[in-house]
C-alpha cells in the first residue's frame, strides 16, 4: 500500500497544467470478424476490443487473462479465481480461443484451460466476437477470443527489462512472489523481430482472512515460463514471409495439503501446510510444455484485386490435472489418480481475399480452406487411460462476403464443415467415488464418426450516422461435443450408440453502435438455440456426473459504453445478462454455462504524458434458479450466486527511459466467494475463497 501511496503523493509535482492528448485511443479495426482487417462499423456484430493500455493497466494488478477479459467483455462470465476457465462462457457457450488464428482449446476433451495460454506481454491487443460464429469452424459456438501478439518495432533494437513483485497486504507470510520480462523487437532491412522470455514465481496465495487458498487449480507456490519469438521478413512489395514460435509451461509445487470445505455451510476450502512425514500427492498440475509453431505466408496482390494468406502450424497440449481421490480404484490398488489432456494439433489455413466492383456495390469476398489433423486423449499419470486416443481429421471450405453500397453493408456467408473422428476399442475405468459406490466397467467397441454440416450468416448494417449505426444478424455455429467426456462415461458397448451428435447453434443478435462527441456506446440483444447442448447430472449410483444432451436456448443483453470526458480524464463500463433453459425439461440451464449477472466500470486519469491511474470494478449480480435437495444440499452446477463486488486500482509513472508502477488486487480486501465456487457442486476442490488484497509492484527500463 506504501508504494502506491508514494506515486499517488508525487501526482501534484509530476502534473502539468496543459492537457496531453491520448495517445492510446483505441483503433476500431478487427480481423477476427471476418478474416480480413475492416472496420467496426462495417461489421454487423459485436465485437469487443482490448487495446495495448487495456492490456498494460492490468498487467500492473494480475497477470491473469481471466480477470481481464472478465472486466472488459460484457459476455464473460466473471473470473473462476483459479488457472482454470471451465464455467467462464461468452454468451453462455464455449468459446474458442486463438493464438494468432491458432486455436488454443481441445475440443475433443474440453479441460477448461484455453484462456491461459501464453504471456500477456506478448499480446498486443485482443480482438472478441461475441456470439455463435461460423467464420471459424468447430468451437466457436460462443465466440472466438483471439490474441493478435505484438509486431516488429521500428529501429534496430528495442530493449525492455522489467521486474516486479507480489504479495499478500492480509499476511505477507511466504506470499511473496516476482516476475521478470525481457523483450526485445526492432527491423534490420526487411527482417522484422520480436523476442521475449519471461518467467513469473507466486508465493502462497491468501484470501480476505489472510488464510491459503485451495490448491486444485490453484496459483500458491506456481511458476510460469514464456518464450516467444516472432520473424517477418519482406519477401518484395507484396510479399511476406513470418514464422513465429510460442513456449508456454506452468506447474504448482506447493508444501500444502487441502483442508475441505463445504459451500453449501458456508465453509471454504483452504490449503495448510504438510505435517512431518507427509507428501503431497501426485505431481505438480499444471500445463507441461505446451507450444505453437506457425509458418505464414502473405501475398498482397497474387493477381488482380487478390490477396492471399497461407498459415500452416503445429500445436502440442500436455496439461496436466490435479491428483484426486475420485479416480480411485481398490481392486487394483489405485487410492486416487491424476489425469492430463494431451493434444497434438497440425492445421492449415488458406484464405483468397479478392475486392470488385460490381455498377455501384463494392464486394469482398474471403473464401478458402481449414484443414486440421487432432489427436487428443486423457490418460491417466499411473498408467490407465480414462479417454482413448481421439484422431480428428477436419476439412473446412467457407465463402464470406461483404457488399458497400452508400450507407449501407450487407453481409453473407456459408461454410461446409467435414469431420472424422476415429477411436479405437477400449474400456471404461472402474472409479470409486468411495468403497461402496463405484462405477462398473463397460468394453466398448471402436469405430468412426461422422460430423458433416452446412452452416451460414447474414448480417446487415446501416450507417445512418455516427450518433445510430444499427445492425441486425444471424449466425450459425458449429460444435462437435466434449466427446472425451461421453467416451469416459459411456454405458453401451459400441461408440455407435452414444449420443455423440454435433450441435449447429444459431444466434440472432440486433444491436446498435453510437458515437456522440466524446461517447461511443454499443448495445446488443441476442439469442442462440441449439438442437444438443451438455449439460450434467449425477448418478447417485456410481458417484459420476454424466453428461446429458437436450435443446437448449440462451438469450440476452448487454451494453458498454466509454467516455472521454477530456484528455485526461476517460470512464467505460459493461453490463451483461445472459439467461438459458433445457427446452425439452423447461429448466434453467446451470452455471457450467450461465453466468450471473455482472456489471464492470473503469476509471482512468492521466494528468499528463507520464503519469497515469486507472480503477476497475467489478459486480456481480445475484442468480439463484433452482432448489436444494431434500438435506439441504445443492447438485452439479446449481448453486444460488449471492452478489460481490471487486476493486482493483493501479498507477505508473514514467521518469525518463524507467517506468514504475504499483497495482493493488481486491483493494477493499471483498471477502468472497467467486461465481464459480458459489454455484459448484463437483468436489470440495471449488469451495475455494476470493484473492483477499495484493499488491503488485515494480519497475521496467527501455533502451
Amino acid at each position: 500500500m506504501t508504494y502506491l501511496a508514494v506515486l499517488l503523493a508525487l501526482s501534484p509535482l509530476a502534473a502539468k497544467s496543459e492537457s496531453v492528448e491520448n495517445t492510446s485511443k483505441i483503433e476500431r479495426i478487427t480481423v477476427t470478424g471476418s478474416r480480413i482487417v475492416e472496420s467496426l462499423d462495417e461489421v454487423p456484430a459485436s465485437i469487443t476490443l482490448i487495446d495495448q493500455q487495456s492490456i498494460q493497466e492490468n498487467l500492473q494488478v494480475s497477470t491473469e487473462l481471466q480477470n481481464l477479459l472478465a472486466l472488459a467483455v460484457p459476455g464473460m462470465a466473471a473470473s473462476t479465481g483459479s488457472t482454470s476457465n471451465f464455467g467462464q462462457t461468452l454468451r453462455g457457450r464455449n468459446v474458442l480461443v486463438m493464438i494468432d488464428g491458432v486455436p488454443q482449446d481441445t475440443p475433443l476433451r474440453n479441460g477448461g484451460l484455453g484462456i491461459r495460454t501464453l504471456d500477456p506481454a506478448s499480446i498486443e491487443r485482443i480482438e472478441v466476437v461475441n456470439g455463435a460464429t461460423s467464420i471459424w469452424g468447430n468451437g466457436a459456438a460462443g465466440g472466438v477470443i483471439n490474441y493478435i501478439t505484438k509486431k516488429p518495432g521500428e529501429g534496430a533494437a528495442n530493449v525492455r527489462l522489467s521486474q516486479s513483485i507480489r504479495s499478500s497486504l492480509v499476511n505477507v507470510e511466504d506470499s511473496l512472489g516476482y516476475r521478470s520480462v525481457l523483450s526485445l523487437d526492432g527491423s534490420a532491412g526487411k527482417l522484422g523481430y520480436v523476442a521475449k522470455l519471461s518467467q513469473e514465481k507466486y508465493g502462497v496465495q491468501r484470501d480476505a482472512d489472510g488464510d491459503i487458498l485451495g490448491l486444485q487449480y490453484g496459483l500458491s507456490d506456481s511458476r510460469q515460463r514464456d518464450a516467444f519469438v516472432k520473424l517477418a521478413y519482406q519477401l518484395d512489395d507484396v510479399q511476406t514471409l513470418q514464422f513465429s514460435y510460442n513456449y508456454y509451461d506452468s506447474d504448482q509445487d506447493a508444501r500444502y495439503r487441502d483442508v475441505p470445505g463445504n459451500i453449501d455451510l458456508g465453509e471454504k476450502t483452504y490449503a495448510v501446510p504438510l505435517n512431518a512425514g507427509e507428501v503431497v500427492q501426485g505431481a505438480p498440475q499444471g500445463p507441461e510444455g505446451n507450444y505453437n509453431l506457425m509458418l505464414k505466408y502473405q501475398h498482397d496482390e497474387l493477381f488482380s484485386n487478390t490477396a492471399l494468406v497461407v498459415d500452416a502450424y503445429r500445436q502440442k497440449i500436455d496439461n496436466v490435472f490435479f491428483w484426486s481421490s475420485t479416480l480411485a480404484n481398490p481392486e487394483q490398488g489405485f487410492d486416487g489418480g491424476q489425469s492430463a489432456i494431451l493434444s497434438e494439433k497440425e492445421g492449415l489455413r488458406a484464405v483468397l481475399t479478392s475486392a470488385v466492383t460490381l455498377g455501384q456495390v463494392d464486394a469482398t469476398f474471403i473464401y478458402g480452406v481449414d484443414v486440421l489433423r487432432d489427436v487428443t486423449s486423457q490418460p491417466l499419470l499411473d498408467g490407465r487411460i480414462w479417454v482413448p486416443e481421439m484422431d480428428m481429421a477436419s476439412q473446412g471450405v467457407f465463402v464470406q462476403s461483404k457488399w458497400a453500397l452508400n450507407d449501407w453493408t450487407l453481409k453473407a456467408g456459408a461454410r461446409r464443415e467435414s469431420v472424422r473422428v476415429t477411436v479405437a476399442d477400449y474400456e471404461t475405468l472402474r472409479l470409486c467415488r468411495n468403497a461402496q459406490t463405484c462405477s462398473s466397467p463397460m468394453a466398448v467397441a471402436g469405430g468412426k464418426i461422422d460430423y458433416d454440416a452446412n452452416t451460414y450468416n447474414l448480417g446487415l448494417r446501416y450507417r445512418w450516422s455516427d450518433a445510430f449505426s444499427p445492425f441486425i444478424s444471424y449466425s450459425e455455429g458449429f460444435e462437435v461435443p466434449d466427446l472425451g467426456l461421453l467416451l469416459r462415461t459411456a454405458t453401451v458397448n459400441d461408440i455407435s450408440l452414444i449420443q455423440s451428435e454435433a450441435s449447429v447453434v444459431k444466434n440472432y443478435e440486433a444491436g446498435f453502435s453510437s458515437q456522440l462527441d466524446a461517447l461511443y456506446l454499443n448495445v446488443a440483444i441476442y439469442r442462440s438455440e441449439s438442437e444438443l447442448g451438455t449439460g450434467s447430472q449425477l448418478d447417485s449410483a456410481t458417484g459420476i456426473y454424466r453428461p446429458v444432451r437436450a435443446p437448449q436456448k440462451i438469450w440476452g443483453y448487454e451494453a458498454s459504453a466509454e467516455y472521454h470526458l477530456s484528455d485526461v480524464w476517460q470512464f467505460s463500463a459493461a453490463y451483461g445478462y445472459a439467461e438459458g433453459k433445457d427446452t425439452k425439461n423447461d429448466i434453467y440451464l446451470g452455471a457450467r454455462q450461465i453466468s450471473a449477472p455482472k456489471l464492470t466500470s473503469a476509471v482512468r486519469y492521466r494528468p499528463n504524458a507520464d503519469l497515469s491511474y486507472s480503477l476497475y470494478w467489478l459486480h456481480v449480480f445475484n442468480r439463484d434458479r433452482f432448489s436444494p435437495n431434500a438435506d439441504g444440499f445443492y447438485t452439479a452446477d446449481q448453486g444460488p450466486v449471492n452478489s460481490y463486488d471487486v476493486l482493483n486500482v493501479s498507477a505508473n509513472y514514467q521518469v525518463n527511459n524507467w517506468q514504475l508502477f504499483a497495482g493493488i488486487e481486491n483493494l477493499l480486501n471483498e471477502d468472497y466467494f467467486p461465481a464459480r465456487s458459489q454455484s459448484f457442486r463437483y468436489g470440495t476442490g471449488y469451495s475455494v475463497k476470493g484473492l483477499g488484497a495484493t499488491l503488485n509492484m515494480g519497475v521496467s527500463y527501455s533502451f
